[in-house]
């Protein structure tokens, strides 16, 4: 489904709708094609290039990957590694993708094209969640109005989380209406613009609903009856409200892999000389809870060390024999090395020893060092961005520009598993408990071709069902890789998983939003600083004033979750 001609549309429709507020005012497209007159197919690939590749890049090798312990990195680290989330963050690539998804929906309406019109109410939703998850307060009544130019307009106020939450859901409620009709019955649907399911309304349709479980699950610990009626009903009403029924129903995008832009972010193709992927590296406490469980799925993603690390007194004091480096138990203790232990080595930091990784696949623990991470586990070629041959690097198939597993994913199958078990698990009407629980367990597998190893794993221990939330948010967390910012709200809504953080980290805990960025402060102070006195300063806030990655906003106050 991939092309070089949607590659070509892609091109097009970045330059003339990112660039609409300065073609208006020449009235002249240098390429050719008015904005007022764009057939909305033109306008759909690039808006979902837009929103998914974003969302993919933070959540697997981005800052929020980091945070949430799934991997870390050997160079550059900081804020990944050690969450230095001083800096300020802007939106503005997120309200680029809103404007053009609101042009998409304006031209589609002239048009009398109902499914683009679907599209652009769902990628709208998504997009203005985002936000809001990530920052909380901010424009949406009177944003995308600059053109206007009404004061209201340029310098639009900040909405709150809660009505902003509101106006998504009516939007994916229209989506579903727009998108109820059979194939047949849309008017210009073109297959090859549509870059996750092919031009299939039922599809979006699903789309949209499942994003309502995901959002109303969202608001479960602030408006709890709310959420509950939003997601029985849903359940209640397969026909009228059709949601994700398995992995085919995924919403997903390839990587075309003609050029680094449209391919798998930190590939080696474009990259000759590794660094990007090199430095991307798994991290214990993503490790930790792979091994335990016996996960096969850890063997998918990262490839065993290189060169392991064994302790024993057979050999010198440090030695590489048949690619194993053996240590001697007295040089570790003469030069104070001990072995990574998941429940001590945090004290084992604070006292200052050195920490050696033992196992096969080896992790860097989050905020371990106040170094790049490129001297972690006794490195012999410790350099920024560099390999490691004691650390797990991320599996081949990474490496690759595109490849069969190789897709961006903005919510799947067994996510929706997931949030109904997590429903169950409150006492909502939504079916079994453990039948939702392991359905997303077998969702996953099957995503990642490992369908045979579901039944043995099933039963094993710590992963056969025991009723409880810890369980159903440990999984979903696993099944939620590349998909961090996710678990990332997960984190924040259930204090779970309870991660476990070292010493070295510019806070005593994760932090739990993003700084409003220095454009949206510059050019709209007075409402920025209007929306800051929602925030809600945290333990952990110290110097920042309100405006902290480590204060709450609206969905969070109250919870006591996740601190």
């Amino acid at each position: 489904m991939k092309t070089v001609y949607k590659i070509f549309l892609m091109v097009i429709v970045v330059a003339f709708i990112s660039c609409e507020d300065q073609l208006t005012e020449f009235n002249v497209n240098p390429n050719g094609v008015d904005p007022e007159e764009v057939n909305p197919n033109l306008m759909v690939p690039t808006i979902i290039v837009s929103t998914v590749k974003p969302y993919l890049e933070i959540g697997y090798n981005g800052d929020i990957a980091g945070v949430m312990q799934y991997v870390q990195k050997s160079g550059w680290s900081g804020e990944l590694n050690r969450f230095e989330w001083r800096q300020q963050r802007d939106w503005d690539g997120w309200y680029g993708n809103l404007r053009n998804a609101r042009h998409l929906y304006e031209r589609a309406e002239e048009e009398g094209m109902e499914f683009q019109q679907g599209v652009a109410l769902v990628i709208r939703a998504f997009n203005f969640a985002y936000i809001s998850d990530s920052w909380g307060d901010a424009p949406y009544t009177t944003a995308l109005n600059a053109l206007e130019g009404g004061q209201e307009d340029l310098f639009p106020a900040f909405d709150s989380q809660e009505t902003i939450y509101q106006g998504i859901i009516d939007d994916l409620e229209t989506a579903n209406s727009l998108l109820s009709k059979p194939s047949g019955e849309y008017e210009g649907i073109k297959a090859d613009a549509d870059l996750i399911y092919g031009g299939d309304p039922a599809k979006w349709r699903k789309l949209a609903n499942s994003l309502k479980l995901r959002y109303y699950m969202r608001l479960s610990e602030k408006l709890p009856e709310y959420a509950r009626a939003g997601i029985e009903e849903i359940v209640s009403n397969p026909s009228g409200y059709p949601v994700f029924t398995s992995t085919d129903d995924d919403a997903t995008m390839d990587f075309v892999g003609a050029s680094n832009d449209d391919s798998w972010p930190a590939n080696t193709t474009f990259d000759e000389s590794q660094s990007n992927f090199d430095r991307i590296q798994l991290c214990a406490g993503f490790r930790d809870v792979l091994v335990d469980l016996n996960d096969p799925r850890i063997g998918v993603w990262f490839n065993e060390v290189r060169v392991p690390i064994k302790i024993s007194d057979e050999y010198g004091d440090d030695e590489i024999v048949d690619g194993v480096r053996y240590l001697h138990p007295e040089y570790m203790a003469e030069n104070d090395l001990v072995v990574y232990d998941k429940d001590q080595w945090v004290a084992d930091i604070e006292n200052g020893k050195t920490l050696v990784d033992t196992m096969n696949y080896a992790g860097l623990p989050i905020a371990s060092s106040t170094g790049d991470g490129s001297s972690w586990n006794l490195n012999p070629q410790p350099i920024q961005g560099g390999p490691n041959v004691h650390n797990s690097a991320l599996a081949d198939m990474y490496k690759e520009a595109s490849g069969d597993m190789l897709k961006a994913r903005l919510i799947s199958y067994a996510e929706i598993c997931f949030i109904l078990a997590e429903a169950a698990q409150k006492g909502w009407n939504v079916g079994d408990q453990k039948e939702w629980y392991e359905k997303g367990i077998e969702a996953s597998f099957n995503t990642w071709d490992l369908s045979e190893e579901y039944s043995t794993y099933i039963t094993n221990e710590g992963v056969a069902f025991d009723g409880s939330l810890e369980q159903i948010i440990e999984q979903k967390w696993i099944a939620n890789w590349t998909v961090a910012h996710e678990s990332w709200c997960d984190w924040r809504r259930t204090g779970l998983p309870n991660f476990t953080i070292g010493p070295r980290g510019l806070r005593d805990a994760m932090p739990i939003r993003f700084q409003y960025g220095s454009n949206e402060i510059s050019r709209n102070y007075e409402n920025y600083s209007s929306a800051i006195e929602n925030l809600q300063e945290t333990d952990y806030t110290a110097t920042d004033g309100k405006d902290s990655s480590w204060s709450k906003f609206w969905l969070l106050k109250g919870t006591n979750n996740p601190y």
